[in-house]
C-alpha cells in the first residue's frame, strides 16, 4: 500500500472530540482487555478493570439481571448495539449512557469471547447540538458572516453575505477583500486579518466604506473579527461577521452636525462681541467660524459705520421682503464697504469673488448684479455653488449682517473642493452667526460713539498742557483704558494756592462710563472751588464728601440725606462714590499737608546721599479715610516735611491694581521704579508706565510726580513784629530794603503802601505778634500773619469815616488778596506781578484812576 495511506490523522480530527474506546469480554464474561481511552471514558485503570465483571462493575443493581443476559447472548456469538447505562465507579454515583457496539470474537483457544466499542453519548449529543447550533448561526444569521482560512481567503460566506454581494454564497470560496473593496478600504481590511490571524487579538468595530454591486452609494458597515481555532488550539482561521451601519452613520453624522452646529452657536455667545470693538468683533466672528464652519471666510462693513456715520443702510423693502416698522431706505445698497477681516485654513489668498480680489482694509462696492449686492438689496442669504474647476472654492454663503432691522455688512463663508457643500441646516446657523455679530457691531459702534464723547468730556476735563508750580517740578500722565474698555473716572489737578503754595489732587470716582466722567467733572470743579477759600486738606475732603454725596439726588446733598431716612427713596437715589487725595505744599517750609479719603497711599522717594545706592520708595502713613459719598465720617491730615530733591508721587489705583496682579505686587513694582529719583522727572515718569505696562489696559491711570525743590533762601524775607505801633514803619523799612535785592525797584511804593495797610490792619483789629512774609518767584506775594480768627472784610466806608478804605485800596493796586485760616490766626495776603523783563522801573506801578480815587469816598 502506499505511504501516504498511512499518514497521522491531523490534530483536531473528529476522534478527539468523540473519544471511542475499547474492551475486550473473555469466555467467563471478565474483561480482559482495557484500552487507554476506556481508562478516560470510565475512570479507571487496566489494573481496576481486568478480570471484573462490566456488568457488576458498571451497571446499576437493577439492570444488572438483563445485563448478565445480554452478555451470555453475546457470548453465545450474537452481535448487540445500544444504549447501556454505566455507573462510574468512585463517582459519588455518577451514571452515564454508553452507546456500544459488541462483536463476538474466538480466542486462540476456540473459545467464544467479545469485543466492545464504546463512545459516550453525551459527547455525540454535544458534537451534534454544536454542529446545528454553528450551522443556524453561520447560515441563517441576518449579518454578514465570512470565514477566512489561514491564507486570507474565504473559505465560507452566508447567505446574508451572499445577497448583499451577489451570487450564491458558493461561489465566494476563494476570493478576497479586494474583490468587494475599494483598494484603500481593502487594504485596511486586509492588514486586520493579518494582525488578527498573527497575534490572536480580536478587532471590533472597524468601520469599512464601499459601495455594492447594486448600489452605487457607499455604505458603511461594522466589522468584527476574531481568530478561530481546532480543539488542539491551533489557528484555523478568521471568522468576520460584517453589520451595515449606513443608517447609524448617517443619523449619527446628522447629530453631529446638530451638536457641532449648537456648539458653533454656543461658542459664538461666549466668544463674539467681547472687545466693543468694530474690526475685533469682526475678527471674532471669524475665529469662531474658520475651520469649524467654513474654510474660508470675510467680513465686510459699510465705511460710514466705521467712521462714525449714523447713517446706516436700512433693511430694504420690496417684493418679497417683509415690511418691518419704523425703517426707511437711508443708504443704498450700493454704498462703499471696507473688507476688515479675512479668515482661511487652506489658503492666505483674499476671498475670491466677482471681479478683483479684495484685501483686508481695502473699501470696495459689489456690482449691481453681483449676489453680496442682492444679498444686501434684499436683506437675505445667498447660496452660491463654485466656478470652473480650477475654482478653489465649491460653496458660498453670503450672508447680510442686519441688526436691529439695520443691514450693518456682509459676510461671506466658503468651503473648498473635498468639504461638505452648505446645506439647508447651514445656512440657517450662518444667518444666526451674522444676526449675533451684527448686534455686536451694533452695539459697538454705539459704543465707540459714546465712548469718543466721554473721552472728549474727560480729556477736556483734565489740566491742559504740564503745569506749573512754585517750588515744584510737575510732571503727569493720563493713560486711558484699551479700546475694549470705557473711560472711567480718574483725574488729576494742580492748584496754585497763595503764598506760591500748590494743592495736588488725584482722585477716582468708581465705576466707568460717562456718568463717572460728569461725576469726575463735577468733583473736579468743587475741588477747584474749595481750593480757592483756602480750606486745609481734612477740610476740602469733608466738603467734598458733602458734594458726591449730593451727586445721585435730583436735591444735592440736603435731598440725599433725606433720601437716607427713607428707604425707599434711598433705592432710587444713585450713590456715586469717590476717592481723593489732596495735598497743600508750602515752598518756603517745604511742608506738605495731605489728606486721604479712601485713596491709595502717596510714594515719597527720598533723595540718595553722596555715593550712596538709591533708596526705595516709601508708603506715606496717612489714614485713610472713607470714600467721598459715604458720609459722617471726619477725614484727618498729615504735615510731612519734604526733603529738597524728594519725589512725591500721587496716582490712581489703575497703575498698580488688576485681576492678574494683586496689589501688593503693583506697589512693590511702584517703588522700585521710584528708587532713582535723580533723573529728569519725565523719564521718571516713563520708566514707571514701562515698568508696570504689563498691569495697564483694564483700568484708566492716572499719575502726578513732583520734585521738590522749595523756594532759595534768599527769594524769602520772613520777620516778627512786635505788637507796636512803630511796627508799621519797620515793616516799610523791611520791604524797602528787600525789593531792591530782588531787583523790584518798580514795585517798592505799591508795596510799601499795602504793607503798611495790612500792618496796621493787623495791629487795629488782630492779636499777638505779627508775621510779616515776603515770596519772591513768578509773582511778589506780601502775607501778614495775626492771632485773631476773625476774618476782615472789604466794606465801603463813608464819607464821614476815617478809616475803612485800607483793603479797598489793597483790591485796587494788587492783582488779587485774600484771607486765609491757620492753626493759630489769619494770614491776609496780596500779590503784585512781577516787571516785564526789559520794561521800565515804574512800569509795574499800579496807578489809580480819578474815578478809583473817588469810588474809596463814595
Amino acid at each position: 500500500m502506499h505511504d501516504s495511506l498511512w499518514h497521522s490523522s491531523p490534530p483536531g480530527s473528529i476522534y478527539d472530540y468523540i473519544k471511542v474506546a475499547s474492551f475486550s469480554i473473555g469466555p467467563e464474561g471478565l474483561i480482559d482487555q482495557w484500552s487507554l481511552r476506556a481508562e478516560e471514558l470510565f475512570g479507571l485503570g487496566a489494573a481496576q478493570a481486568v478480570g471484573r465483571d462490566p456488568v457488576d462493575a458498571f451497571m446499576p443493581p437493577e439492570l444488572r439481571e438483563d445485563g448478565h443476559r445480554k452478555v451470555a447472548e453475546i457470548l453465545d456469538g450474537k452481535e448487540w448495539t445500544g444504549l447501556v447505562p454505566f455507573r462510574v465507579p468512585g463517582g459519588n454515583g455518577a451514571r452515564g449512557v454508553a452507546e456500544i457496539y459488541v462483536m463476538p470474537t474466538l480466542t486462540e483457544s476456540a473459545e467464544r469471547a467479545a469485543l466492545c466499542v464504546v463512545v459516550d453519548v453525551r459527547a455525540l449529543r454535544r458534537i451534534e447540538s454544536d454542529l446545528a447550533a454553528s450551522q443556524a448561526i453561520f447560515g441563517q444569521s441576518p449579518f454578514g458572516f465570512l470565514l477566512f482560512g489561514t491564507d486570507l481567503t474565504v473559505q465560507r460566506a452566508n447567505r446574508r453575505f451572499a445577497t448583499v454581494f451577489g451570487g450564491a454564497a458558493e461561489e465566494h470560496r476563494g476570493r478576497t477583500v479586494h474583490d468587494y473593496l475599494p483598494p484603500h478600504e481593502a487594504d485596511r481590511m486586509a492588514e486586520a486579518l493579518r494582525r488578527v490571524l498573527e497575534t490572536g487579538e480580536s478587532v471590533t468595530d472597524l468601520r469599512i466604506t464601499g459601495a455594492t454591486p447594486r448600489s452605487r452609494d457607499d455604505r458603511h458597515w461594522s466589522i468584527n473579527l476574531y481568530r478561530v481555532h481546532d480543539g488542539t488550539g491551533s489557528p484555523i482561521g478568521i471568522a468576520g461577521l460584517g453589520t451595515d451601519v449606513t443608517r447609524r452613520h448617517l443619523a449619527a453624522r446628522e447629530a453631529a452636525g446638530v451638536r457641532r452646529n449648537l456648539a458653533l452657536l454656543n461658542e459664538a455667545g461666549h466668544r463674539i462681541g467681547n472687545s466693543l470693538d468694530l474690526e475685533t468683533t469682526a475678527r471674532e466672528l471669524l475665529d469662531v467660524t474658520v475651520p469649524g464652519f467654513c474654510d474660508l471666510a470675510a467680513v465686510d462693513l459699510y465705511q460710514g459705520l466705521l467712521l462714525g456715520d449714523d447713517d446706516r443702510p436700512a433693511r430694504p423693502q420690496g417684493p418679497g421682503v417683509p415690511s418691518l416698522p419704523g425703517q426707511g431706505a437711508r443708504r443704498a445698497p450700493s454704498a462703499p464697504l471696507r473688507r476688515v477681516a479675512f479668515a482661511s485654513a487652506v489658503s492666505d489668498a483674499p476671498l475670491s469673488g466677482p471681479g478683483a480680489p479684495v484685501s483686508v482694509g481695502e473699501t470696495h462696492r459689489y456690482p449691481a448684479a453681483s449676489p453680496g449686492a442682492l444679498a444686501l438689496r434684499t436683506a437675505r442669504p445667498r447660496l452660491v455653488a463654485g466656478g470652473g474647476p480650477d475654482d478653489l472654492v465649491q460653496s458660498t454663503l453670503i450672508v447680510p449682517m442686519v441688526a436691529h432691522d439695520t443691514v450693518v455688512g456682509l459676510a461671506q463663508f466658503s468651503r473648498t473642493k473635498g468639504s461638505e457643500p452648505f446645506g439647508e441646516r447651514d445656512r440657517a446657523v450662518a444667518v444666526e452667526l451674522a444676526a449675533r455679530a451684527a448686534v455686536c457691531i451694533d452695539n459697538a459702534r454705539l459704543y465707540r460713539r459714546e465712548h469718543e464723547r466721554a473721552l472728549i468730556l474727560q480729556r477736556s476735563l483734565l489740566p491742559p498742557g504740564d503745569p506749573e508750580a512754585a517750588g515744584l517740578d510737575i510732571a503727569c500722565r493720563y493713560l486711558p483704558g484699551n479700546a475694549a474698555t470705557e473711560v472711567g473716572g480718574d483725574w488729576f489737578d494742580v492748584i496754585e494756592l497763595p503764598g506760591h503754595r500748590t494743592a495736588l489732587v488725584v482722585g477716582d470716582v468708581m465705576g466707568r462710563g460717562l456718568r463717572a466722567a460728569v461725576a469726575m467733572g463735577e468733583l473736579r470743579t468743587a475741588v477747584r472751588t474749595l481750593a480757592l477759600l483756602d480750606l486745609e486738606p481734612a477740610e476740602v475732603l469733608s466738603a467734598l464728601d458733602e458734594v458726591a454725596r449730593g451727586l445721585g439726588a435730583p436735591g444735592g446733598a440736603q435731598q440725599a440725606s433725606r433720601a437716607a431716612l427713607h428707604s425707599r427713596d434711598a433705592d432710587r437715589s444713585e450713590v456715586y462714590l469717590a476717592t481723593c487725595v489732596y495735598a497743600v505744599y508750602d515752598p518756603v517750609t517745604r511742608r506738605c499737608t495731605i489728606a486721604n479719603a479712601g485713596h491709595m497711599p502717596p510714594v515719597l522717594v527720598e533723595p540718595a546721599e553722596d555715593g550712596a545706592a538709591p533708596r526705595p520708595g516709601l508708603l506715606l502713613e496717612i489714614p485713610t479715610g472713607m470714600p467721598l459719598g459715604v458720609g459722617g465720617e471726619p477725614f484727618e491730615e498729615v504735615e510731612v516735611e519734604l526733603p529738597e530733591g524728594a519725589l512725591l508721587a500721587l496716582y490712581t489705583d489703575g497703575l498698580v491694581e488688576s485681576r492678574d496682579h494683586p496689589l501688593e505686587e503693583g506697589l512693590r513694582g511702584l517703588r522700585g521704579a521710584l528708587a532713582d529719583p535723580s533723573r529728569p522727572l519725565e523719564e521718571v515718569c516713563d520708566h514707571v508706565l514701562d515698568t508696570l505696562h504689563t498691569r495697564h489696559g483694564e483700568d484708566d491711570i492716572a499719575l502726578l510726580m513732583a520734585r521738590v525743590q522749595g523756594l532759595p533762601v534768599d527769594a524769602v524775607g520772613d520777620w516778627q513784629l512786635p505788637r507796636e505801633a512803630r511796627s508799621v514803619g519797620r515793616a516799610r523799612e523791611l520791604a524797602r530794603a528787600k525789593l531792591p535785592a530782588w531787583g523790584l525797584e518798580g514795585l517798592l511804593d505799591t508795596t510799601e503802601l499795602l504793607v503798611s495797610e495790612l500792618v496796621t490792619n493787623a495791629l487795629r483789629y488782630g492779636e499777638g505778634e505779627i508775621r510779616l512774609r515776603l515770596l519772591l518767584d513768578r509773582t511778589l506775594v506780601c502775607e501778614v500773619w495775626d492771632g485773631n480768627l476773625a476774618q476782615p472784610r472789604r466794606r465801603r466806608a463813608r464819607d464821614t469815616d476815617e478809616g475803612g478804605r485800607g483793603l479797598q485800596l489793597v483790591g485796587l493796586l494788587s492783582a488779587g488778596w485774600g484771607t486765609r485760616r491757620t492753626h493759630r490766626g489769619k494770614t491776609v495776603w496780596f500779590e503784585l506781578p512781577l516787571p516785564m523783563p526789559g520794561g521800565a522801573p515804574g512800569e509795574a506801578v499800579t496807578e489809580l484812576s480819578a474815578e478809583q480815587l473817588l469810588s474809596m469816598y463814595g
